[in-house]
């Protein structure tokens, strides 16, 4: 008998800044939102927060360790990294992330390994990839919805629509509507080759991007954030599961089936969906309070 290791997930971070503490001030923090952590534990991954770094040696090292990269939100991307001009509605950015993330792309790429971009992440994946961005939707042709919601994270605001022949379609159980959030003011604009676009939102703002070549590395980015919509959404739970089964699934043979004896008969018998079913359970009545 075989059993499944629970994948390794990466997730590129960001940095603060103390700047309050007298005794500190001034110190650097890699941090990420738990959320993310959160939604990829709660989904049977084993997640771990990737620190910027500048060599691209190391960054190529750090993923080489993962199973899965999820590249998470934040700041502006720089448009230097498009050939752009900063814009007067283009706000904080960040460029030392901008280059550790590219560097993570670009190695995850060629090392095979599932991307999973979220926000910025899907908006960085696609500069990475040679496209551009709207420094501001407000940029963009059209009248537009607001795509910078106000009140709870985890509340859905918009809906968007989903291409009947993408992996994101399987994800939301084969719902062409959907209703996501929204925290965003940037957006895609010319889509990277080797991408498409396959969710939109009612103005024409690109929702979601996979890869062309199914055959290949396996690629998805969205625009909305299904891990602030973990505890609350079977959309994002389906997501975020469906990311975690393709990154064991993409692993090397004598990665994913090993000998199963230094497991309990209890975790032998469990197979991927069961395990995850088990989790949700145990945390049903503390973190799950009904589907939007």
């Amino acid at each position: 008998m075989i059993y499944y290791e629970k994948p390794i997930i990466g997730i590129s971070a960001s940095m603060i800044y103390e700047e309050k503490d007298e005794l500190f001030l001034g110190d650097k923090y890699s941090c990420a939102a738990y959320s993310y952590i959160d939604a990829v534990y709660k989904s049977w991954g084993i997640p771990i927060t990737l620190p910027i770094l500048k060599d691209v040696s190391a960054i190529r090292e750090q993923v080489k360790l993962l199973d899965g990269l999820i590249l998470s939100g934040g700041r502006d991307v720089d448009p230097h990294f498009y050939g752009e001009e900063p814009l007067e509605k283009l706000e904080a950015i960040f460029p030392e992330r901008d280059v550790h993330e590219i560097a993570l792309i670009k190695a995850a790429v060629d090392l095979k390994k599932p991307i999973f971009a979220i926000c910025r992440g899907m908006q960085i994946l696609n500069v990475a990839c040679g496209g551009t961005l709207y420094q501001d939707i407000s940029y963009a042709p059209g009248e537009h919805i607001k795509h910078y919601q106000i009140g709870s994270p985890y509340q859905a605001t918009h809906t968007i629509k989903i291409d009947k022949n993408s992996i994101l379609f399987k994800m939301a159980d084969k719902m062409e509507i959907e209703r996501v959030n929204s925290f965003h003011h940037q957006a895609l604009k010319q889509v990277a080759k080797g991408l498409k676009v396959v969710a939109t939102a009612p103005d024409g703002i690109i929702e979601a991007v996979e890869a062309e070549n199914e055959d290949g590395t396996f690629i998805l980015g969205v625009q909305f954030h299904p891990e602030m919509m973990f505890d609350k959404s079977t959309f994002a739970r389906g997501i975020f599961k469906r990311f975690i089964n393709i990154c064991i699934e993409s692993r090397p043979a004598e990665v994913i089936l090993k000998e199963e004896t230094h497991h309990t008969e209890e975790h032998k018998k469990k197979n991927i969906d069961e395990k995850i079913k088990e989790i949700e359970n145990e945390e049903k009545k503390e973190f799950f309070k009904g589907d939007l």
